[in-house]
């Protein structure tokens, strides 16, 4: 597709509030016109870039710290990351970690009375003393049903709630199957392909071009043998790997085994009662045992802080708590909303929590979570979700703090869907659910390089990072004005943005090329933009 920006008109609108918080009539507007396009050898950090000096959607960090729109700040800001366990040695990150110095290290005690012993870097609501994690939890689904049929919890699941969790369960079952089907195919196949290949390039060394040559040549004369020359192809180019195929059997045995399986209960290593959101006496200060399997959270933590030449965060001077809760599978709503509340008492001002389902059982538990933070003025940033969904029509995705009839539980909650470093119909990521009610605004979330464990780096995809990037634009915010509320960086990240006068292309079972404006597709309509949310904070902070 021709990426060239022709006559594009980009309206940049910044709202300068009053000390009522009163929309007055004083904006800011440029109209850029390019017909350039961003050097791909300078995209490594592309998300910090500007769209008027640099061609690229980014959100301007770049910019912001040239201008001196950003001073080291009195006091570093504190970004709880609750998602899997991050590795917190990483070169990138140890600068940047949490430390509770209130805690004294090793003692075996509850040294500042917060209810969790040594909690030292944090705290792992899914391990136990012995070392032990849940890898697979179960699914959500599953924990529905049983909950329906315990007859100590009648009330708390009815019919409908029942019957669509057997449904969700039956679609995961057979996904997971299906999945399992593919893993074989690729398991056998895939040496296959590498043996028949020795005959014509004994070191190995094709090309995709020579794969698809060689099997023009075979597919009349050798059916099987062009079958398997084709697969190579496909291999090579989707990056699939012996090491690849066979992580992808592991994640799959434990979707069918654990996770998905009715006599496999994943809250037995923990000991605690997943019903009773009082009980807390469970988890471990281990927020790093298990980062060989587990690197989600490192992606996203590097994301907000990472401070290395090989990759800079969002917020140099941000400090990342690891709230560990998630891995393989769906999170359990009692350590998402017990760990929301650890964030808020111990600091944080910022919570990151870059992870959804489609049901929940408990979710009240988390909407007075969300509530508890808003009253202590912590700021939740969550990720829209990977499923190409609209969430104006799906009412079934969480955490969120949207009701059913569009009414929001409070005004400290950020959902952010993902874009791309291209201003075309591409610009809306393929992934990412979207909503004109439900996600909030967008940030850069495609083919960005993050930290992975062991001192690793990759490059990966998703609104996670979507998330972590307006996180980091949060923690900036709050280190220069500290005097603003949760409720008022939310505004400003919000309005701040850059809106992109085009139409993008929209997921559609029924029209895969449809196109709608991309200002429809958020309630805010436009991506998020450091260099302006400084601009509207100081604002905003000065009439305060």
């Amino acid at each position: 597709m021709n990426r060239l920006y022709i006559s594009l008109l980009l309206l940049n609108t910044i709202w300068f509030f009053s000390c009522s918080d009163k929309k007055q009539l004083q904006s800011v507007e440029f109209t850029y016109f390019s017909n350039t396009k961003p050097d791909d050898n300078n995209l490594n950090n592309w998300i910090l870039e500007d769209i008027k000096l640099d061609s690229v959607p980014g959100i301007s960090l770049d910019r912001a710290i040239n201008d001196e729109l950003i001073t080291p700040p009195k006091n570093p800001i504190i970004i709880a990351v609750i998602d899997t366990e991050i590795d917190i040695n990483h070169e990138s990150l140890k600068r940047n970690i949490w430390q509770n110095k209130k805690e004294i290290p090793g003692n075996g005690k509850d040294d500042d009375a917060n209810g969790y012993i040594d909690d030292i870097n944090g705290w792992n609501f899914i391990g136990n003393a012995k070392g032990e994690n849940i890898i697979y939890p179960n699914n959500e689904s599953l924990r529905i049903i049983r909950a329906y049929k315990k007859d100590s919890l009648n009330g708390l699941v009815n019919k409908e709630l029942y019957k669509k969790a057997l449904k969700k369960y039956e679609e995961a079952k057979e996904s997971a199957q299906s999945d399992m089907d593919y893993v074989n195919f690729l398991t056998d196949t895939y040496p296959k392909s590498k043996k028949a290949l020795l005959k014509f390039f004994p070191k190995e060394d094709y090309t995709t071009d020579q794969l698809d040559s060689l099997y023009d040549i075979y597919k009349e004369k050798d059916e099987e043998l062009a079958k398997l020359i084709y697969y190579m192809s496909d291999y090579i180019k989707y990056d699939l790997s012996k090491e690849w195929i066979d992580d992808l059997r592991k994640t799959v045995e434990g979707d069918l085994n654990k996770s998905l399986n009715p006599d496999y209960f994943d809250r037995d290593i923990l000991g605690d009662n997943p019903d009773d959101i009082n009980d807390i006496s469970y988890g471990t200060p281990i927020v790093n045992g298990h980062i060989g399997e587990l690197y989600h959270g490192t992606e996203v933590a590097s994301i907000i802080a990472a401070q290395t030449d090989s990759l800079k965060g969002v917020c140099e001077n941000c400090l990342i708590m690891p709230v560990s809760i998630s891995s393989n599978g769906n999170e359990h709503d009692k350590d998402i909303a017990l760990g929301i509340k650890y964030a808020v008492d111990n600091g944080a001002k910022v919570i990151n929590m870059s992870f959804g389902k489609e049901l929940s059982l408990h979710k009240q538990w988390v909407l007075d979570a969300i509530k508890y933070a808003e009253d202590n003025n912590v700021l939740i940033v969550s990720s829209a979700g990977n499923s190409r969904l609209n969430l104006s029509e799906i009412t079934d995705y969480y955490p969120n703090d949207n009701l059913n009839d569009e009414t929001e539980v409070s005004n400290n909650y950020i959902l952010v869907g993902a874009t791309t470093n291209t201003i075309d119909p591409d610009l809306l990521a393929y992934f990412s659910n979207y909503g004109q009610h439900d996600v909030d605004v967008f940030a850069p979330g495609h083919l960005i390089k993050a930290a992975i464990p062991n001192n690793k780096y990759k490059e990966d995809s998703g609104t996670s990072l979507s998330s972590a990037v307006v996180s980091g634009i949060a923690g900036i915010i709050f280190s220069q004005y500290p005097d603003l509320s949760a409720a008022q960086v939310k505004r400003i990240i919000m309005n701040s943005g850059v809106e992109y006068n085009i139409d993008v292309s929209v997921p559609s079972k029924d029209n895969p090329k449809r196109l709608l404006p991309f200002k429809q597709l958020s309630k805010s309509g436009k991506i998020v933009n450091v260099y302006n949310a400084l601009l509207m904070a100081k604002s905003l902070s000065d009439d305060n």
